[in-house]
């Protein structure tokens, strides 16, 4: 009886949702009295395999393919499917990011097995199992049980529900290669070409996200906040209604539809921090709002609260910055 957990890598680099993946496996590992096993799929997999024996995993699969050159759900599900059609683990997991869920999915509807989703804490039992789930983009969390009868329990942890941790001890990470056979059919969703429009640090991944709302009045009123987020190394995000309007790319937008962040501070400006909004940066370290409304949803919320107007505040924050900085 093992734990299988499905890791992502891109283009052979390691990201960050392995470590709370790990983490959270770790965790799970123990509670079930069993070792934890990690699965890295496609080119650039070996190379990642140390890395989870550090994270903790007695065992790394490594599956390989011609077909698996980039990203494909169904690819990637199928060889996780025959994986664990040969290792036979209690069960398998991710984290919920989009990839993550969309593996397990794969997975799910091919053993024809029930899946439970975006999971804040899993106990496992010698029957079925209780969790506590993530719905509603955040605002509900739903208490369930899964049973699969002989078959694996499927579960995802919620992107950031889980603070990643260094392992006490590092895991055997005895490496195994794996060679799924996989059906040509299967690469009509594989990724095949990339056109790369940013380069550096991400919305995902930065350390400051400095965020506009409507109250900002304008597409150029965004330039004072892209001032502040280099000043501090960080990056613009944005609310729905300024995507809406036009303000700003869809792909600057910050919430459930949008990117979901875990900066070390998120500075929200101008924006209301409607259920959608909040859903994408609640798992930010420290939120800081700048809003005229000291009732707005996002002031109520924030750890720090400024209740004036952005257009003022903003400056002198930049100001104070390049005074200290120097610059």
């Amino acid at each position: 009886m093992t734990l299988l957990v499905v890791l992502e890598h891109d283009r052979g680099s390691w990201v960050e949702a392995n470590d709370e993946a790990m983490t959270a496996a770790r965790t799970l590992a123990g509670d079930m009295g069993t070792e934890v096993h990690a699965v890295l799929i496609g080119e650039g997999a070996v190379d990642l395999a140390s890395q989870a024996g550090e994270a903790g995993a007695a065992v790394v699969h490594v599956a390989n393919h011609p077909m698996l050159t980039d990203f494909g759900p169904e690819a990637v599900g199928e060889t996780v499917v025959q994986l664990i059609a040969a290792e036979s683990p209690a069960a398998a997991m991710a984290v919920g990011t989009s990839r993550g869920n969309e593996i397990l999915a794969q997975v799910a509807a091919r053993m024809d097995l029930p899946f439970v989703a975006n999971c804040l804490n899993v106990a496992p039992g010698d029957g079925p199992w209780s969790m506590t789930r993530i719905q509603w983009g955040g605002s509900l969390l739903e208490d369930s049980t899964l049973d699969s009868g002989d078959g694996p329990k499927l579960v995802t942890y919620g992107h950031h529900a889980v603070v990643a941790e260094t392992a006490a001890a590092p895991g055997a990470g005895a490496v195994q290669e794996f060679a799924p056979a996989l059906d040509e059919s299967l690469a009509r969703t594989i990724v095949v070409d990339r056109d790369v429009q940013q380069a550096g640090v991400t919305l995902s991944t930065a350390p400051v996200v400095v965020s506009g709302g409507r109250g900002v009045g304008s597409a150029e009123g965004f330039e004072q906040l892209e001032e502040l987020a280099e000043l501090l190394g960080g990056r613009v995000g944005c609310s729905r209604a300024v995507t809406n309007l036009g303000w700003r790319n869809h792909t600057d937008q910050v919430g459930q539809t949008g990117t979901r962040i875990a900066p070390e501070i998120y500075i929200a400006t101008g924006i209301s921090g409607a259920i959608q909004h909040w859903v994408g940066a609640m798992a930010s370290k420290r939120i800081l709002a700048i809003n005229t409304d000291a009732e707005a949803n996002m002031v109520v919320k924030a750890d720090y609260a400024v209740i004036a107007d952005l257009h003022k505040v903003v400056p002198a924050i930049t100001a104070e910055i390049r005074k200290r900085k120097g610059v």
